[in-house]
């Protein structure tokens, strides 16, 4: 059974960091496109990052250009989120998934982890 676990949310100040990672059992990583995606509240749930299935280079949103930095830890199956310079406007529920497509679509991802919260105070 496929379980993708997040943590490392929390609440920071404007201007700060925080480094969500993912774990997955059940596949491997480095076989899937995997990807971080956000929800904020009464927002559908937009792209954020992504690695395609063979390890190119990897997809931002514009809007986290610059800011956010996508990595994984191919021995320990983990994937992370590196948030830097954080604003208001990223709060939200970070979810990691993986597919089969590289997408920056959601319903293309098969599977979902519950979500990490990230709040942002101004």
């Amino acid at each position: 059974q496929v379980q993708l676990v997040e943590s490392g949310g929390g609440f920071v100040q404007a201007g700060g960091s925080l480094r969500p990672s993912c774990t997955a059992s059940g596949l491997t990583f480095n076989t899937y496109t995997v990807g971080w995606f956000r929800q904020a509240p009464g927002k559908e749930r937009e792209f954020v990052a992504a690695y395609n299935w063979i390890g190119a280079p990897t997809y931002y949103a514009d809007s986290v250009k610059g800011r956010f930095t996508i990595s994984r830890d191919k021995a320990k199956n983990a994937l992370y989120l590196q948030i830097t310079n954080l604003t208001p406007e990223d709060t939200a529920v970070y979810y990691c998934a993986a597919g089969r497509v590289a997408t920056t679509t959601p319903r293309e991802y098969d599977y979902w982890g519950q979500g990490t919260q990230v709040t942002v105070s101004s």
